[in-house]
Formats: structure tokens, sequence, C-alpha cells
């Protein structure tokens, strides 16, 4: 089975930026929709945007305009570009396949501070 691992998570200042990385032990071309989601202390696990085999791109309302996925069939991982980073933003970042969900990953924590 896929396996996930996410990277690039780290401390950043309001308004900062990073690019989180997911990386899967198998073929994703199969898959038709890859996602982002994000578990913030105490909250429940959020999708926060998903990606199509073609390309299609969804965000939810509070990362629009901020925040662009994108996948790389061929190599089979899946980026999260963050930009204008909240102090809301600040959890742990993992992705998966919202339609078959996989194993999870270990996450990567995004710490947004001020």
């Amino acid at each position: 089975q896929v396996q996930l691992v996410e990277s690039g998570g780290g401390l950043v200042q309001p308004g900062g930026s990073l690019t989180l990385s997911c990386a899967a032990s198998g073929s994703i071309f199969g898959i038709n929709v890859m996602g982002w989601y994000r578990q913030a202390p105490g909250k429940e696990r959020e999708l926060v945007a998903d990606v199509s085999r073609g390309g299609i791109t969804g965000y939810v309302d509070s990362v629009k305009g901020r925040f662009t996925i994108s996948r790389d069939n061929a190599k089979n991982t899946v980026n999260l570009q963050m930009s204008g980073l909240k102090p809301e933003d600040t959890a742990v970042y993992y992705c998966n396949a919202p339609s078959r969900l996989l194993p999870w990953g270990k996450g990567t924590l995004v710490t947004d501070y001020s």
C-alpha cells in the first residue's frame, strides 16, 4: 500500500511562506484526487486543499488566495505552497487521498508565531 511522507514544515512569522512536500512510496497516478489536510491543537482534522489527476484544484475558504496545491504524477509528489501565513494556520499538515484514505503519515508541523 502507498505510504505518505510529509516534509517542509517549520516556524514562520505571520505573513511568511512555506512549501510543504508529500512523497508517496508508490504511484499516485491512479489516485484521482490528492489533498492536504491539517489538524490544529484541539480541533478535528480538516481538508484544506485538493487537486485532481488533471490538475483541477479546490480550497477551503480560509486558505483561498494564499495556498496553492500541485501534484507531479511522474515524481509521485504533492506540494502545498503557503504564503501570507497566519497564526490560525498553525497545525500539523498531512497529505492523503480524500476518496480512498491511505495510511496516514506522521505529518509536518507548521507553527506561525508572532
